[in-house]
């Protein structure tokens, strides 16, 4: 009998309360194989996690914000630096309770064991809207972003090429079209298998670093010649307004956002004790010294008023640097793009199995394919929700008023972090980051919380908090009221049978 009719022969029973559908037993020929997430993520491919997820397009289109908001080269680059510490304090002290909580999920993983025993209702409240926030708008919206910009980039040469004259509607549907097939090839990729994902992921973060470096290396000959003209400008036309630094300084924070992501991939982690602390130190620092050289380029090449006009600073300082091997630079927005939006899947997806695995998502979305070994009808949901803000387009201008959450999240972890040293004495811990990192990170979160809603209201701003009202609303009644549908029981036997997957045996 083959996986397939064994699927159908077994039984189930509905769990308790929550968002379950139903629980399945795997089949014994399958089950003599472990059925869990595999640990094949080695140092080189964690690292390289990091640096997918951290650089997007934003270094090669748009670094141009900080330097506005700023006004000066001079405190430009001190907000780079600065910047980068923070993300480098925030990713060690994840690391730490990485190695406390060794469960993928990241943050929420961190909250269920930190806060889920304090209160029946408020405990488990922060992991089930990190997972509404996450899982049902910000990642999937993320991604469509960055395939967006792949499709943008990828259009226009094929375009230039064939001296096409297209009406903006067609322009519309085929940059969508090229984006949908982008979602549909990482999806097909992060469902096959994990080795496949690692090994393009090691490709492709090679190649974003070598691009960076062609860029940093054009930047030193350029200096090297003596061209200090713009760079010698210092602190020349600094702005004191503190909405306009407090502005520069969130922007860059937001560049640096992914510093998270091999805490949320902790079960899939070789040696993750040893591994994931020392990932950390290696990728945040690379992308820190990468961020700020860039910029030192940029500003060697490019007055602040050219960068600041500029709609995409890297092709500019291209086209003036590099003559002929100016299209290095669209080809690196290609690659960033495309395995940005790979990675951030990859550990979504993660966050959704984890979730499913306790009941707050419908049970199925937790269950592993029996043979690829990789959490299938998680990817599928995730490039379905991604396929969705593509087509609507509209939608995804919220993540704009929904990413100041992130920070409230941060925020949160660092509480956890705190909580778990006096609840969880006794864990191991391989790494250990002093207490002032976490307290300093809490007040850091809370003022980053802020000050958009201060500083820059919105009238969109409404939809986000709805939304997370209504989050609080399903937790309410499918989680601490234990209501389900009777339907998720048929949904999850028949995503069983569709897609060759069970529960694992974790």
């Amino acid at each position: 009998m083959d996986e397939k009719k064994k699927l159908h022969n077994l039984k189930g029973s509905p769990k308790n309360g929550n968002m379950s559908g139903t629980s399945f037993q795997a089949p014994q020929s399958v089950a003599s194989s472990v059925v869990e997430l595999k640990r094949e993520i080695g140092l080189l491919s964690a690292v390289s996690l990091i640096v997918s997820v951290m650089i997007g397009s934003g270094i090669f289109i748009s670094p141009s914000s900080v330097l506005e908001k700023s006004g000066s080269v001079g405190l430009c680059l001190v907000m780079w630096a600065l910047c980068g510490a923070i993300s480098y304090f925030g990713a060690l002290s994840f690391a730490e309770l990485g190695t406390v909580v060794p469960s993928s999920g990241a943050e929420y993983a961190f909250f269920r064991a930190a806060f889920t025993g304090f209160h029946n209702f408020f405990g488990p409240l922060p992991g089930f809207i990190y997972i509404w926030v996450i899982v049902f708008l910000v990642r999937p919206a993320e991604v469509a972003i960055l395939v967006l910009t792949f499709s943008e980039y990828t259009y226009s040469p094929i375009v230039l090429y064939f001296n096409m004259e297209i009406s903006p509607l067609m322009e519309s549907v085929l940059k969508k079209l090229i984006a949908l097939l982008a979602v549909g090839l990482i999806t097909y990729i992060n469902f096959v298998s994990v080795k496949i994902y690692v090994k393009m992921q090691n490709m492709f973060s090679s190649l974003k670093i070598l691009a960076c470096l062609a860029v940093i290396i054009g930047g030193i000959c350029h200096l090297a010649k003596g061209n200090i003209q713009y760079i010698n400008k210092g602190f020349e036309g600094t702005k004191t307004n503190v909405k306009d630094l407090v502005l520069a300084f969130y922007t860059g924070l937001w560049s640096f956002d992914g510093w998270t992501s091999v805490t949320v991939v902790s079960e899939e982690i070789k040696s993750p004790n040893r591994n994931i602390p020392l990932s950390i130190s290696l990728g945040v620092p690379l992308v820190t010294v990468l961020y700020f050289t860039m910029n030192v380029a940029y500003m060697s090449v490019l007055s602040v008023e050219d960068m600041i006009a500029a709609p995409a600073v890297a092709m500019i300082f291209a086209e003036r640097l590099f003559g002929p091997f100016a299209p290095i630079i669209p080809v690196a927005v290609i690659l960033s793009t495309f395995s940005c939006a790979m990675s951030v899947q990859f550990g979504v997806s993660r966050l959704c199995f984890a979730a499913g695995r306790v009941g707050h998502m419908v049970e199925c979305f937790s269950y592993i394919h029996i043979r690829r070994m990789t959490p299938a009808p998680a990817v599928i949901l995730q490039g379905t929700l991604t396929s969705i803000f593509i087509i609507t387009g509209s939608i995804i201008r919220l993540i704009e008023f929904v990413s100041f959450i992130i920070w409230i999240f941060y925020g949160l972890a660092m509480v956890a972090l705190i909580v778990m040293r006096s609840t969880k004495k006794e864990a191991a811990r391989p790494f250990k980051v002093p207490i002032i990192i976490p307290y300093f990170l809490v007040a850091l979160s809370a003022f980053i919380a802020v000050v958009p809603l201060v500083l820059q209201p919105d009238p969109l701003f409404l939809a986000a908090i709805v939304f997370i009202a209504i989050g609080i609303l399903a937790y309410h009644f499918l989680i601490y009221q234990k209501k389900h549908f009777k339907c998720t029981r048929c949904f999850c036997y028949y995503v069983q049978i569709l897609l060759e997957v069970i529960p694992s045996e974790r």
